[in-house]
């Protein structure tokens, strides 16, 4: 079996979708993401059995450019990662019914197919198009489907448009400069490039202006916030669990492979902007009245850290990037779930709406209360093993960096335990809400079993990279 196939998969069931009516569009997306997520099971088994599962073929003579999609354990965790969460994802979004459900459903395909591309792609213009074909569905996800009114929505959708795409183009200058040092695009003949530090210096900085606004990174990240509030739960649930792994993945694979020899003093810039983002988005979520920014905040905190790791350069900070990209994408699904969930009941976003729901809903606030205490690294959760890899990984390069960065950890147990408080505890709320849903217990429980079983014995995952 090919790796190939992953992607045919996803461009058919997103025009099977878009032809079907709107009734059976989430159920052709949902049986589309299923038959993936089978088949990305599969190709690991096969992967890990010593099989060749990559795809590669020339596309273009002059320049030089080839279908190159290979599989090694890094692209096949980011693989798993996409098709796994994505029928999570689609079932989680069934709580709400969209108009035009089909032109969504497809869209949401279609994202998908862009980003397993991007994660598969070693070839660097063929890894760019895939890139900018992500973007390319959730803008259209959030325009046409976000909250708020159209004028609102239209200016925070246009403003993230217009800055990831921005950034995109210094990353395809530097893979147009790297042509004329290599005449290829190939990740094999690129990594092995023989570059100046001054040369490393530029090449570094253009991929991080498109790698740091993805992230997002301190100080490129003002559009997150607003993006993630003002999307529905299914373009948040997307951007935060898998669209923003393309910039981490790609520090891994390209940016760091590439130009590791850059200037100490720019790669210890860049890792102090990450730490700085930590703290900064850490301390604007505990003022944070609204749940679903208050996520996305906490989610900036958390990559930053993941960030940091990346950008040290050494095994311990490649593999803590790596399971935490995985430990994050589950938590962060699972907590806008359970933002969305709690706004279906309440039709509201803002905290101090809530409370009282402990009484009503104990399975609720279980499965709540599991999927909090592994986004703020408890032991005995899969959050916890990639939080101490990545902390100390900081320790080995600079014990002060572990120091501030591990302040993620403090304040992080502190704002996500007075908003589990406001919003789930306290005396009996006025409102009805209704406990959980069988579709619902199957969302959260696979995100709960995920999250403690890779905590428990994450040599499931680990055994791909390591």
């Amino acid at each position: 079996m090919n790796c190939i196939l992953i992607l045919l998969i996803y461009i058919l069931g997103a025009g099977a979708t878009l032809a079907s009516n709107a009734k059976n569009a989430g159920k052709i997306a949902l049986v589309t993401s299923l038959i993936n997520a089978v088949i990305a099971l599969i190709l690991t088994a096969d992967f890990l059995n010593g099989s060749d599962i990559s795809f590669v073929q020339q596309w273009i003579s002059n320049p030089n450019i080839s279908l190159s999609f290979v599989v090694d354990g890094l692209s096949l965790t980011m693989l798993l990662l996409t098709t796994l969460l994505l029928p999570i994802i689609i079932l989680a979004s069934f709580n709400t019914l969209y108009s035009k459900a089909n032109q969504l459903y497809a869209l949401v395909l279609f994202m998908a197919f862009a980003m397993a591309g991007t994660f598969l792609a070693q070839d660097g213009l063929v890894y760019y198009i895939f890139w900018e074909l992500a973007l390319l569905p959730i803008f259209f996800i959030g325009l046409l489907w976000g909250s708020d009114e159209w004028k609102v929505r239209k200016r925070v959708m246009v403003t993230f448009f217009i800055y990831t795409f921005a950034g995109s183009l210094f990353m395809l200058a530097a893979f147009a400069y790297l042509y004329t040092k290599t005449g290829s695009f190939s990740w094999s003949d690129l990594s092995k490039v023989v570059l100046s530090t001054k040369e490393a210096n530029y090449i570094f900085l253009a991929f991080f202006l498109a790698y740091g606004i993805k992230i997002p990174v301190f100080p490129l990240h003002t559009w997150q916030a607003n993006t993630y509030e003002k999307s529905p739960t299914i373009g948040t649930m997307l951007l935060s669990g898998i669209m923003l792994k393309m910039g981490l993945y790609s520090i891994l694979r390209w940016q760091m492979p590439i130009a590791g020899n850059v200037s100490e003093n720019i790669l210890k810039t860049v890792i102090v902007l990450c730490i700085i983002g930590i703290i900064y988005a850490s301390l604007i979520a505990l003022r944070s009245e609204n749940i679903k920014r208050l996520l996305a905040y906490s989610s900036m905190a958390h990559v930053g850290l993941i960030a940091a790791g990346a950008y040290i350069g050494n095994t311990t900070g490649y593999q803590g990037a790596i399971i935490q990209m995985v430990a994050h994408g589950f938590v962060v699904v699972g907590l806008f779930y359970l933002a969305d969930i709690i706004h279906n009941r309440y039709d509201s976003y803002l905290i101090k709406d809530m409370g009282g729901i402990r009484s009503q809903a104990p399975k609720f606030t279980t499965f709540f209360l599991i999927i909090l205490f592994a986004s703020i690294g408890l032991p005995g959760t899969f959050g916890f093993i990639g939080e101490f890899t990545l902390l100390f990984a900081l320790s080995e390069k600079e014990l002060l960096y572990a120091v501030f960065a591990g302040t993620s950890i403090i304040l992080g147990a502190y704002y996500m335990l007075k908003m589990f408080q406001n919003a789930v505890l306290g005396s009996p709320n006025t409102k009805v809400f209704s406990e959980v849903t069988t579709k619902e217990y199957v969302v959260l429980g696979i995100i709960c079993v995920v999250l403690i079983g890779l905590g428990i014995y994450p040599k499931l995952l680990t055994d791909l990279f390591i």
